[in-house]
């Protein structure tokens, strides 16, 4: 374990945090700021401790970042626990998924480092194989079960880090409302020509007044629809 490097140094004395401390104030400091502001230096000033110290725990930031996401991860294991094993499959498919998208939506950081190791990241590892379980129940050939917890993972981690992103600054100081900022798109759309752009015309005042999770539940939805399809063909 990287929590347990003793000895590393010529046998420096081992830094008094824990490995618990370290990636809770880990995220923490992506909560507040994002990746830019976690480094070495500023976890160790919030422990109380040389930047060194921190070392003996994780071998470099991408490490850190890791290991940070899979912390996270495991409440979202937590809140999914007792997803499985209903009457339909498909419904406990899109109760993990609505899981995992709240939890990325609140925390941008995470997508962008998500089960990209599993090495450090067994809650990541566990969380696709609960989605992968309930494919299983479909029965699907080996390929159709790859895709289909690919295509469900790809779409829940995609889209809430996208509706994740910070919005614009005056949005955020609050001098425009979101409602405002969205509809000057819109208006914006309106204004084109309806013979060049008849699609953007037509849903022009749907994108107006859309709800972000209503429009992720909606395309969690179609793809869902599609993979009963493919179960009972």
């Amino acid at each position: 374990m990287a929590g347990e490097r003793a000895g590393r140094g010529g046998g420096r004395r081992r830094a008094a945090h824990s490995m618990e401390a370290v990636i809770s104030e880990a995220v923490a400091l992506l909560d507040e700021a994002g990746d830019s502001a976690l480094t070495f230096r500023a976890l160790a000033a919030r422990l109380g401790g040389g930047a060194a110290s921190i070392y003996w725990y994780v071998a470099n930031k991408d490490e850190l970042l890791d290991r940070a996401s899979d912390h996270v991860v495991a409440q979202v294991l937590v809140d999914t626990e007792d997803f499985h094993g209903s009457e339909d499959p498909i419904d406990d498919l899109r109760a993990i998924a609505v899981a995992l998208f709240g939890a990325i939506t609140v925390r941008p950081w995470l997508g962008a480092y998500f089960m990209r190791d599993t090495g450090v990241q067994p809650n990541a590892l566990a969380l696709y194989e609960r989605l992968g379980q309930q494919v299983l129940r479909l029965d699907l050939t080996p390929r159709q079960s790859f895709h289909a917890v690919s295509a469900v993972m790809g779409f829940v981690v995609g889209i809430a880090a996208d509706l994740g992103q910070k919005p614009p600054q005056e949005v955020v100081d609050g001098s425009v409302e979101r409602d405002e900022h969205i509809e000057r798109f819109a208006d914006q759309w309106r204004s084109l020509d309806p013979a060049e752009f008849p699609f953007v015309h037509h849903i022009a005042d749907e994108f107006a007044g859309h709800d972000d999770t209503e429009q992720f539940r909606a395309g969690l939805d179609l793809l869902l629809a599609g993979l009963r399809l493919q179960a009972d063909a």
